[in-house]
């Protein structure tokens, strides 16, 4: 391939290099030039254009990668046409990728010119997913070059996907005190969520003690009617003779390995009963968050034996994105938990300009003789919360005077208030103390959350079993005040607007516990007509 500037009365048959603008429109890079092309280009004025031309042994870029992708393309791939040079390839079903290295190695170091990249190896894909591309970076490769690369691809499925099989899973839970019912009925849902795309079903949902003899019964009942048994333990594994491996061996199975270099996962057991698989699931298998389980539960649910020897060769690529509801992430805010003696700010969020309340400041308007600002301040300073914040915007001066007399308040003036209530949120965490794990986040206009239901949400916090966002509810309608361990703060920080942490609420399903508490939490003052409504006199 010859590649240079090239003078427009010889570049007829080339390949534009560079796009140029013309009165008839822009001619893209990789526009072979025919007469047309070269009149619009005089016209713009160039005598010259960078070109690519082709020689005899060349083939063209689109040519070169719809060739070599074709040639990759095993079961379950489909290769989508080229265009610039790149060949896409995708999954025709869901399930799992297979890939042979060492040929896409071999073709990458054959000539820059020709590119391969795939997705990680032996991971689940959905249906439609893409999963490799091939890319030609100049406009041509030598046909020479190109043929090494076929032959190293051909009669070889290099690319695959191993559809996932509808199979029966059983899941035994094992309980304690300590293990609240409903993160069982939790985990459940996120496991049905994460085998969904597969097509496989659980069959059983057993619950037994956390003790040895329970869980070997268990195992020995559930495998005959499934696949696959996975246990969720109440408790983490820490030993070969803990629980769940102990009860596998006392059901008449084999541990085939205790723990991964995968993290989250690496308290995840893999053993074996009736020739089929029996999963300790690691604590980090709750969260919806891929994690090592994931590693191994993609394989076997495309029928794959998964082995010791599999399960150590993970680490490379095992390092993954921190779960944040996990009880002991590796570092950050975790280091200042404490499950006994919790320390919680209350940051009320008194700087909104009340512009949906007519002819007056609603949050220094009284309701039943205090103003409303007042009253959740006083709810905040007569709960468990060991520090309060006020953060103050528009009419700083009136709420202030509102909140006189109080002591132990801090006040944050927020100068940015006009940009919505996030701008708030910020200031008040920036002032929680150091010595505070969580905040709970107080509205200045709920006047009945009182300090007995501020104190029911922090109740709510227990970091140690996964419990850090807790939200309270009327009749299952979540409400406020929420409160936030400090693991979300920085999130928490980065919203914009007038939003609050709805986003992360849904990034984190895990984290959450909610409280039902009543109506306190669901009436908030928007208007004069709720005002009204909440001071009429009773018939009574």
């Amino acid at each position: 391939m010859k590649f240079g500037p090239t003078p427009i009365t010889e570049a007829e048959g080339a390949y534009l290099a560079h796009a140029v603008a013309s009165a008839r429109g822009t001619l893209r890079k990789g526009t072979r030039l025919d007469a047309e092309a070269i009149a619009a280009i005089r016209d713009a004025g160039h005598h010259s254009v960078i070109a690519a031309r082709l020689e005899a042994d060349d083939v063209h870029e689109d040519e070169a990668a719809g060739l070599l992708a074709s040639a990759l393309a095993g079961p379950n791939v489909r290769v989508e046409p080229p265009a610039t040079g790149r060949s896409n390839l995708f999954a025709v079903t869901a399930g799992l990728f297979a890939v042979d290295p060492t040929v896409v190695d071999a073709i990458n170091r054959i000539d820059p010119a020709i590119t391969v990249a795939t997705r990680p190896a032996l991971r689940g894909v959905e249906a439609g997913r893409m999963i490799a591309t091939v890319k030609i970076i100049p406009f041509a490769v030598p046909r020479a070059v190109l043929e090494r690369a076929l032959a190293y691809a051909g009669g070889k499925a290099v690319l695959s996907v191993e559809p996932f099989r509808p199979l029966r899973i059983s899941v035994i839970s094992t309980l304690l005190p300590t293990l609240k019912p409903t993160v069982v009925d939790k985990t459940l849902k996120v496991m049905a969520e994460r085998i969904a795309p597969s097509g496989a079903t659980i069959v059983a949902d057993v619950r037994v003690p956390h003790a040895e003899g329970a869980v070997a019964e268990a195992i020995r009942q559930a495998e005959p009617g499934s696949d696959i048994t996975i246990v969720f333990g109440a408790s983490a594994v820490v030993d070969d003779e803990d629980v769940i491996p102990a009860a596998v061996r006392l059901a008449g199975g084999r541990v085939v390995h205790l723990g991964m270099p995968v993290d989250p996962g690496n308290l995840l057991i893999l053993g074996e009963h009736g020739g089929k698989p029996v999963l300790g699931a690691p604590g980090c298998a709750r969260s919806p968050r891929e994690n090592g389980f994931d590693f191994v539960l993609e394989r076997l649910l495309a029928g794959r034996t998964v082995t010791a020897d599999d399960i150590v060769s993970m680490g490379v690529g095992g390092l993954l994105m921190d779960i944040v509801s996990r009880p002991a992430p590796r570092s950050g805010e975790a280091l200042r938990e404490d499950p006994d003696q919790p320390k919680v700010a209350a940051i009320v969020l008194a700087a909104g300009r009340s512009s949906r309340f007519a002819g007056g400041d609603k949050l220094t308007t009284a309701v039943e003789g205090s103003p409303m600002v007042r009253r959740a301040a006083e709810a905040a300073l007569g709960s468990k919360a060991d520090s309060v914040i006020v953060v103050t915007g528009h009419r700083r001066e009136d709420v202030t005077a509102a909140l006189s007399g109080l002591d132990d308040l801090r006040l944050v003036h927020n100068p940015a208030f006009a940009e919505g209530q996030s701008t708030s949120l910020k200031a008040g965490l920036a002032a929680v103390p150091d010595t505070c794990e969580a905040a709970v986040v107080l509205l200045a206009d709920m006047p009945f959350v009182t300090a007995d239901v501020v104190d029911r949400v922090i109740d709510g916090y227990r970091p140690q079993s996964g419990s850090l966002i807790v939200i309270p509810t009327n009749g299952g309608q979540r409400g406020n005040p929420v409160l936030w361990s400090r693991r979300y703060f920085r999130a928490l920080a980065e919203i914009e607007g007038d939003k609050g942490g709805r986003e992360i609420l849904k990034r984190h399903p895990e984290a959450i516990a909610e409280v039902e508490i009543g109506s306190a939490v669901a009436i908030d003052i928007d208007d004069r007509e709720a005002l009204a409504e909440v001071t009429r006199p009773s018939d009574g």
